[in-house]
């Protein structure tokens, strides 16, 4: 950090010249970078994702995409099993087909009586579109009712549903986008820092956001020209960047205060600031581009890109901080702390009070703590991870009232996901059909003719099932299906359901091995931060319960529905989609490292000057309490932001990132962390030789070069 330090104070203006044409390619980047990102999940080697690509290579539709359910009734008097009413479904259906692109499996073209409803009017069809992958794909609802209608009688009625339909919940296009989520994010992250500064410095924190965010975006610019990377970084690197960036620079801001405060010149706080603040910085990127990082373990290229996109933003605002910042600082820093309404260096009263409670009453603490957390861990366990129910989508789309009233007709919402099944030549699909039509949990199994459906020396069969894919009956479905696949020769069974048993096989198949590479190597570069081992392992294995507890929160809120109503108007879910407790993990193990670094290593720093444990622990908590809770806040305004999205899943993706990070900053780092290491006492730097020599921790005196800051007046009353 001092060579650093010497190297940016040196180059200022060649430093800020970089920075600024940095920014310019990243905003010509961040305009052309949408159309660069991709929404499929690709699953090379699992049998559905074979067969799906298959299905997609013969036909051209239909394979791993969900299709749209066309619901018809036709006027009183006009019964859809009658001549007539066949005859009128019929025409209106080959209308729909004649489209290019589609497939229609309907009442009129199988003579399956499935296809009709209780209600005797009432009828549906399958419609199987191209598959896009995109997250939220195009609706081709308008496209289908207006190729129906001239065909249907007067009295008519056309409503089209489907996953697709649903997931967009009737909002495509009406969210705020990624700028405008990003600007309301800094407006409010804007508020956190003036309360936290008290000065004009609550705009350098948002300076080097704006400076972080466009960076990243050219970074993931230049990452899709040699991978490709998923849609889901953008909103991302956007919301997370501008809360890292943030969140690294004021660490770096109230550590500079504090050392100008203690009589040290603007260049010597620069300096000073570096090599405590800004090592603490340099760790906590690290650590949290390591736990993107682990995600390439998966296999699951699109959960790779998001780890390695992401694993940019972290990485990307660290460069910001260590450079650009002491060069604002630098210059302009001075003339910027005004009017100064906050004494800089003085200890939080506050903070101070909690932290010798907490101190005090340390057992009281740290049960009360993990209460909290094995309460949420307990609701944790009974995570369901999949598609959210069909009937949580939506709920006052036109798309949601259409499936409501194929409910109402007995039609159940299997029917969304229906199984594909690719049948090669030597086979009959018509028998094949019936034998998968007489399975437990299949409501039908058809195979019509025709080159839409027969093809290349190829046909399909389309099961649907009773219950959707995420509920255990219809995965038992699904296995049932499969099972009697197997037994025909070169026979593959695909669709959405079939592929999202085998996204879950793949996204948690290899999680064991994830969590042990990314406790080693937490464990190892945490070390050498703090020069002992059992602060490390302590560390990893709160972190591991701080995520628990998020996942028990998105479990209550989303699963079970206990929030979700009341928030965002949407029911409760019954299942949370299968990618986000994996990104949500990768995000929140980082992020929730950072607090951990800024307390433990402000907590080490006064113990290497001689403070007694306890003692070190309110020094720790009293200058970073309010430091820890600003970005904790800021970082939840982010995800806030990021709930404003159209898609459930960013949602629920949100959801889980703000309530992980406001249960890490309050009953973890607040409570459980000053606790324990109390409790532990002299335990806690506890380095064997061995260990330290390989990992090459530097000794006490080298961790903290910097003497402790004077010791500052008390706070005035508030602060």
């Amino acid at each position: 950090m001092a060579g650093l330090s010497r190297f940016v104070l040196r180059h200022k203006l060649v430093i800020a010249v970089f920075w600024l044409a940095v920014l310019a390619v990243g905003v010509v980047a961040s305009a052309r970078l949408s159309g660069r990102l991709s929404g499929q999940f690709a699953l090379p080697g699992a049998p559905s994702y074979q067969a799906g690509q298959q299905i997609l290579r013969d036909y051209g539709n239909g394979g791993p995409g969900n299709p749209e359910v066309v619901v018809v009734r036709l006027p009183p008097g006009e019964p859809a099993a009658g001549p007539d009413g066949r005859r009128v479904l019929g025409a209106a259906f080959a209308a729909v087909a004649a489209q290019p692109g589609l497939r229609v499996a309907d009442y009129a073209s199988t003579g399956d009586r499935a296809f009709l409803a209780g209600d005797p009017r009432l009828s549906y069809g399958l419609v199987f579109t191209p598959y896009t992958g995109e997250l939220s794909p195009p609706s081709l609802g308008p496209q289908v009712t207006a190729a129906m209608r001239p065909v249907l009688p007067p009295g008519s009625t056309v409503a089209v549903t489907g996953m697709n339909e649903l997931q967009s919940g009737g909002q495509a296009g009406q969210g705020f986008g990624v700028l405008a989520e990003t600007l309301l994010a800094g407006a409010a992250a804007l508020g956190v820092l003036v309360f936290v500064f008290g000065s004009a410095l609550a705009v350098v924190p948002l300076a080097m956001a704006a400076v972080a965010i466009p960076a990243c975006f050219a970074a993931l610019y230049a990452l899709t020209e040699v991978t490709t990377v998923s849609v889901i970084v953008q909103y991302l690197a956007a919301l997370i960047g501008l809360g890292v960036a943030i969140d690294y620079s004021l660490l770096l801001v109230t550590r500079w205060r504090e050392e100008q405060a203690a009589g040290h010149s603007r260049q010597d706080a620069v300096t000073r600031a570096m090599a405590t603040a800004g090592r603490s910085v340099a760790f906590s990127g690290v650590t949290v581009g390591v736990g993107l990082l682990s995600l390439v373990v998966l296999p699951v290229p699109a959960l790779r890109s998001i780890g390695i996109g992401g694993m940019l933003v972290p990485l990307v605002s660290v460069a910001v901080t260590l450079t650009l910042l002491p060069v604002l600082l630098a210059t302009a820093g001075g003339r910027m702390d005004w009017p100064r309404r906050r004494r800089a260096g003085a200890a939080s009263r506050a903070w101070t009070w909690w932290a010798r409670l907490v101190v005090r009453r340390r057992w009281a603490a740290a049960l009360a703590a993990l209460a909290v957390l094995g309460a949420l861990g307990a609701a944790a366990a009974g995570i369901r991870v999949g598609d959210p129910a069909a009937s949580s989508l939506g709920t006052t789309a036109p798309a949601a009232q259409a499936l409501r009233t194929l409910e109402a007709a007995g039609v159940p919402a299997g029917v969304l996901d229906p199984i594909e099944v690719l049948v090669p030549a030597r086979a009959d699909p018509v028998r094949l059909a019936g034998q998968l039509a007489a399975l437990g949990g299949v409501r039908a199994a058809v195979a019509p003719v025709g080159p839409a459906w027969r093809r290349g020396g190829t046909a399909l069969i389309s099961v649907q099932p009773d219950a959707e894919p995420s509920t255990p009956a219809g995965a038992a479905t699904i296995a049932r299906v499969r099972a009697a696949v197997a037994r025909v020769p070169g026979a593959l069974a695909g669709g959405p359901g079939p592929l999202l048993l085998d996204e879950n096989h793949a996204f948690y198949g290899r999680f064991p091995l994830l969590l042990a590479v990314l406790a080693v190597i937490t464990v190892m570069v945490l070390a050498r931060a703090f020069g002992s081992l059992l602060l490390p392992v302590k560390a990893v294995v709160l972190n591991l319960a701080s995520v628990a507890a998020t996942y028990g929160v998105i479990v209550l809120v989303w699963q079970h529905g206990y929030g979700s109503r009341a928030i965002w108007g949407l029911p409760a879910t019954g299942a949370i989609t299968n990618w986000v407790p994996l990104t949500a993990f990768a995000f929140l193990y980082g992020l929730s490292m950072d607090y951990e670094v800024f307390i433990l290593s402000r907590i080490r720093e006064a113990h290497d000057h001689g403070t007694p444990t306890s003692a070190a622990v309110v020094e720790g908590i009293s200058r970073t309490g309010r430091l820890v809770t600003g970005a904790a806040l800021i970082l939840f305004f982010a995800f806030a932001a990021l709930s404003a999205s159209p898609e459930t899943d960013l949602k629920v993706m949100a959801t889980a990132l703000g309530a992980g990070i406001l249960l890490d900053a309050t009953v973890v780092r607040a409570l459980l962390v000053p606790a324990l290491v109390a409790m532990l006492g002299g335990a806690n730097w506890w380095l064997p030789r061995p260990v330290g020599r390989l990992l090459r921790v530097p000794a006490p005196s080298a961790a903290s070069p910097v003497p402790a800051p004077k010791a500052a007046a008390p706070a005035r009353p508030g602060e």
